[in-house]
């Protein structure tokens, strides 16, 4: 019996959205008044220069008060008591909704005809969940097949196009809306440590919707690879406490990930993340944009030229890293401004794992 050939599964189209505030700066001048040793406090206002970030964005609107704290007008974060875990899971509740109804209606595509919703989160939890809020409050088909992708961090997108990518390989006529929302700033830690103060000079909040279809429009999904790096389980971690989730995101991670890029680069098996190629035959890299720093450690690890990684840096400059996001952004602007050809995506995440694919920008 002659098998059919599977369908080839496409982001056709990316909407993304943001909460109305910046508070990157507004963070920055906060944690700069809180530590009193002036060496720390210099090194964190140098650090956060390095950043290659402008903009972060949260649903808490920021205020300064004469002493020069910086907090929330909602008084969300106060001073000596920030909120329990209970609370910022309330607040997911109260703000994800909207945020996520925002970024699939920017789709501009007939709901009703969603067969499959793919939603991914790993800053909040609620049940019902928020995939079937979002079918009931934007009129999807009740009987839509729904996933969660949970609690899996950064490289949680690539996951979720996978599981889109699978769905419309069996069943060609689906259509897959994939959600990827994270509200990193209720997360925010009482915290003078600085480690952990660095972490949060990263992240913002933001949500990516995409309709992945077998419709030859926009980017063509192909080959999926993950990896988990050698001896690295405990270079980032996601915990879940009594006053919000603590992230734990050591510093060496820049210089592990730029190792095992290099590694594959010297590897470059057919089963590798370069996949027997070279990394000029790749016109285009979306490579999440979890930091300058990672940024970088990609770029040097496989010897990309200066340039290449410019609609990650675009990102991050403009939004921070808003975890599973962040690489939808990144796949949005290559969808609007880049000219065809083949690409290569990347996230990293908890594990210390790298997921990546492959895709075709027609």
């Amino acid at each position: 019996m002659k098998i059919a050939p599977h369908a080839v599964a496409h982001v056709n189209r990316i909407s993304t959205a943001v909460p109305a505030h910046d508070v990157h700066h507004a963070f920055e001048r906060f944690v700069g008044s809180l530590l009193e040793d002036q060496r720390e406090s210099a090194i964190f206002r140098r650090m956060a220069g390095r950043s290659g970030i402008e903009r972060r964005f949260s649903s808490f609107e920021p205020v300064e008060n004469p002493d020069a704290f910086v907090a929330d007008t909602e008084g969300f974060y106060a001073p000596g008591a920030f909120p329990p875990t209970s609370r910022r899971m309330a607040r997911y509740g109260e703000v994800a909704p909207g945020l996520a109804g925002e970024a699939i209606k920017g789709l501009d595509t007939d709901l009703s005809k969603i067969t499959h919703l793919v939603l991914a989160s790993c800053t909040g939890f609620m049940a019902p969940g928020l995939d079937q809020v979002i079918v009931r409050q934007l009129g999807l088909d009740p009987g839509v097949e729904r996933t969660v992708v949970g609690y899996m961090g950064c490289y949680a997108a690539v996951n979720s196009l996978r599981l889109a990518h699978h769905i419309v390989r069996s069943q060609p006529d689906a259509r897959v809306l994939v959600v990827t929302i994270e509200l990193c700033t209720l997360h925010f830690q009482d915290t003078l440590d600085m480690e952990k103060l660095l972490s949060m000079l990263l992240f913002g909040d933001g949500c990516a919707a995409a309709l992945v279809t077998a419709e030859p429009e926009g980017v063509a999904l192909e080959a999926f690879l993950s990896f988990a790096l050698p001896e690295s389980e405990g270079m980032i971690t996601w915990d879940i406490g009594d006053s919000g989730f603590d992230m734990h995101l050591s510093g060496q991670v820049p210089q592990r990930i730029q190792r095992a890029m290099a590694e594959e680069l010297q590897r470059n098996a057919t089963d590798g993340v370069l996949r027997g190629r070279q990394p000029e035959d790749y016109a285009l890299f979306a490579v999440h944009a979890g930091g300058k720093a990672i940024l970088d450690a990609v770029e040097n690890g496989l010897g990309l030229a200066k340039g290449r990684l410019d609609w990650s840096r675009g990102v991050l400059k403009d939004f921070g890293n808003m975890s599973s996001a962040t690489l939808m952004f990144v796949l949005q602007r290559i969808l609007k401004g880049a000219e065809p050809g083949s690409g290569l995506a990347m996230a990293f995440g908890p594990g210390l794992a790298c997921e990546t694919f492959t895709f075709r920008k027609l």
